[in-house]
């Protein structure tokens, strides 16, 4: 059975866990301290990064994008970038939005502020980026909504990896009570039917020990 290695709150690993899930793909997950630099897990992944996805035949592939790629090609049904070329750039182009300017702005502010840097002891979230973040994710949800008022799902008329990759990373801020959802009605709509989906039931059973998500987390309801 292939294997994913990950760390929970990763929406670089969240993201793949969902894609395995849409694909109906049997995996087991693995946790992964890659500040350990384990050198068995060097072996899979030279650049100690995760996700890191084994293959039942041994090969391993690391890279969120790289992966979820991979199986989409492999696994074409359903497909999770689209068939036409230019449907195709716009869902990448949203990927790298919410992989590179939400995560800037918004999940390193947040989330590894607040739950990154305490699960590696490195001491009490700076209140400054914690300020930041969510100043920041304000711009993001109007983003959403923009979409969404004009598109069935973020990438266009099918759900799509733009919309596994905004819920990646939502998710995992979500976890920590700091989406200010009730401001953003059209994003909220929209997290409603992706927290619906059977593909993301998995993540809504997410509970870090010591540090358990809030109340409505798991509610597809709010």
């Amino acid at each position: 059975m292939r294997v994913l290695y990950h760390l929970w709150m990763s929406p670089a690993c969240r993201k793949v866990r969902i894609v395995l899930m849409e694909k109906r793909l049997d995996f087991k997950l693995k946790g992964e301290d890659v500040w350990a630099r384990r050198e068995e897990f060097l072996a899979l992944n030279p650049a100690g990064d995760l996700p890191v996805l084994v293959e039942a035949d041994g090969t391993a592939l690391s890279g969120s994008d790289a992966i979820c790629e991979f199986l989409d090609e492999v696994h074409p049904d359903p497909s999770l970038y689209g068939h036409q070329a230019l449907g195709r750039a716009e869902v990448r182009r949203l990927v790298h939005w919410f992989d590179d300017k939400f995560n800037t702005e918004v999940t390193e502010n947040l989330v590894g502020e607040k739950l990154v840097k305490r699960m590696r002891g490195l001491g009490a979230p700076e209140s400054r980026a914690v300020r930041a973040g969510h100043a920041n994710i304000h711009h993001h949800l109007d983003y959403i909504g923009y979409l969404c008022e004009r598109r069935t799902w973020l990438g266009g008329g099918n759900f799509s990896m733009a919309d596994i990759t905004a819920a990646a990373h939502l998710s995992a801020v979500d976890y920590l009570g700091d989406v200010p959802w009730h401001e953003h009605a059209e994003a909220k709509d929209w997290y409603a039917r992706v927290k619906s989906r059977p593909s993301f039931r998995a993540l809504l059973q997410d509970n870090i020990p010591g540090a358990p998500p809030q109340k409505h987390y798991a509610n597809l309801d709010f």
